[in-house]
């Protein structure tokens, strides 16, 4: 496994440049590294959250552990500052890749004044951050589908060769929503990117009981676009993928369709019991595919990463949230007062 790692490091590398598509080559083991670290600190940020949600200190979760691969290397393989990116509500992971702080989110979890996002007003992680390219993080279901796919026609109107990415469950694939934003953007090739993280759930509803195929990826065909199945968990499978679905897109070749299959290991959100769905089995099962442990163990059999390095980065991502739930436990809740703004006009 290390030695097909190592021959795949290469392509963590963006493409060489197309016109004027693409970006300088990075140093690939500095990628991988950072990539390591942001989805290390998403998931100590994850558990802190949802630690503070069953101790009633924290309200609506939904976790992003297992999906990290996926979210941070697809980012990763984009250009931030410049490509947008049109999320949902199990998207933690991209909110800190793209920069969104732990002070932030925690404001958000808390329902804190001074949230970026909405001001407090909304559930937890919806809303708009348009300075990180973070434009929607929606907590209705498959609603961000037909806005990103407006949002790339936009972009194709105004002479961008930005690109969309738009992320969704494999529940939000059943929807008409995921259907109608689909069918727009290939008949009008939009360079978006539609990733569908399928952790064989739709809630309680596990994936054969919600659509009549075995993958979500073979839909493309019906709108002739490109579909890809892949493994969510393996970065280097992640970032080639989206990176390739780019240029495509950045060349006016249209929309792409990927899959990633991950694991999800915790409840649908913090007011769910997945044991009245999942054997016990299953769930130790889905666990043992953990995104960040995988990377973590291949970097180091690679003499990427050493033991002294990772302690120093779990450190300082742990110091990092420590002061982001203090921050967020000593904010004050919005004044009342302010209830209105932003819903009727002042003048």
């Amino acid at each position: 496994m290390a030695m097909v790692f190592r021959h795949c490091i290469i392509q963590l590398m963006p493409k060489q440049k197309i016109g004027k598509v693409g970006r300088e080559k990075p140093n690939s083991s500095d990628r991988l590294l950072e990539i390591y670290s942001t989805m290390a600190r998403s998931r100590l940020l994850d558990e802190r959250v949802w630690q503070l949600n069953r101790q009633g200190r924290a309200a609506l979760v939904a976790s992003s552990q297992g999906h990290e691969a996926l979210q941070v290397a697809s980012v990763y393989a984009l250009q931030k500052g410049k490509d947008l990116f049109y999320t949902y509500y199990r998207d933690l992971a991209v909110m800190v890749a793209l920069g969104v702080t732990p002070r932030e989110i925690m404001l958000g979890y808390m329902a804190k004044s001074g949230e970026p996002m909405s001001g407090a007003r909304q559930f937890p992680t919806q809303g708009a951050m348009p300075n990180l390219g973070l434009v929607n993080l929606s907590n209705v279901v498959a609603t961000q589908l037909p806005q990103a796919v407006g949002a790339a026609l936009a972009c194709v109107q105004k002479g961008s060769d930005a690109v969309v990415a738009v992320y969704f469950g494999d529940g939000a694939s059943s929807t008409g929503d995921c259907h109608e934003a689909m069918n727009f953007a290939s008949v009008h090739k939009l360079p978006v990117i539609f990733i569908c993280e399928n952790n064989g759930y739709a809630i309680s509803v596990p994936l054969e009981k919600q659509m009549a195929v075995k993958n979500v990826s073979v839909r493309g065909d019906s709108y002739n676009m490109p579909g890809f199945t892949i493994d969510g968990t393996n970065v280097v499978e992640v970032f080639k993928t989206v990176s390739d679905a780019a240029n495509r897109a950045r060349i006016g070749e249209g929309p792409t369709l990927i899959e990633g299959m991950v694991e999800r290991n915790l409840p649908h959100t913090g007011d769910d019991d997945d044991r009245r769905y999942r054997s016990e089995d299953e769930i130790v099962k889905a666990k043992e595919k953990n995104p960040v442990r995988i990377l973590r163990e291949l970097l180091k059999k690679d003499n990427i990463l050493t033991n002294e390095v990772d302690l120093e980065i779990n450190k300082a991502a742990k110091i990092s949230i420590d002061d982001a739930t203090e921050y967020g436990e000593s904010a004050s809740y919005p004044d009342p007062d302010e209830f209105y703004d932003h819903v009727y006009s002042q003048v």
